[in-house]
């Protein structure tokens, strides 16, 4: 798996996941519950990470859609 995306951004999380299940490509988000270290304040950073054949074709999704990769 690679990474794809990397924010602190709940919504851009969403919106990206939601863009890639659009065109069939399966993401998996990571460090999801790390605001349990962090007390909640949302300054880790979550990833998104998609399988490698899929790595291009995610990151021209979300270019084409405004979300910065």
């Amino acid at each position: 798996m690679k990474e794809l995306l990397r924010t602190t951004d709940p919504t851009t999380i969403a919106f990206a996941t939601a863009l890639l299940a659009g065109e069939g490509i399966a993401a998996f988000e990571m460090d999801v519950h790390m605001s349990v270290l962090e007390g909640s304040l949302g300054i880790l950073p979550r990833r998104i990470m998609v399988r490698d054949a899929d790595l291009f074709l995610a990151r021209a999704i979300l270019r084409d859609n405004g979300v910065e990769v």
